[in-house]
């Protein structure tokens, strides 16, 4: 299985902006920009989409568990809070508060264990 997203940024770091795209169409033309990532801007941001996916991954692997145990939720919320810190300079995750007991089936907590790669192409 492979799920796709896309970003396209215009423009400088800090001046410019971008938009997220998401295979399924659920985000398209998605904005992002250097104020919504370190302030209160409009927009979306790589860490608050990384924040979703873990509490999305999450509620669903607890489901399975409870399903598996025989028991099944009304409802499960779940807000995952990701924090970020300046760390030798460079803004870094330092945590992502949820709760623990589905993490070991989330594939989504697993994540930082992956290989990650990654291709860049230079165009214009």
């Amino acid at each position: 299985m492979q799920r796709k997203a896309s970003a396209r940024w215009q423009g400088t770091a800090k001046e410019g902006a971008g938009t997220i795209a998401t295979q399924s169409g659920t985000l398209k033309d998605t904005p992002f920009s250097f104020v919504a990532r370190f302030g209160d801007g409009k927009g979306t941001n790589p860490e608050e989409l990384i924040a979703a996916a873990h509490a999305g991954c999450f509620t669903m692997a607890l489901s399975f568990m409870l399903n598996n145990a025989g028991f099944t939720a009304d409802a499960i919320d779940t807000e995952a809070a990701l924090t970020m810190d300046q760390v030798n300079g460079n803004w870094t995750i330092t945590s992502i508060q949820v709760a623990a007991n589905a993490k070991a089936n989330c594939p989504v907590s697993r994540v930082l264990n992956a290989n990650i790669s990654m291709d860049a192409k230079l165009v214009g």
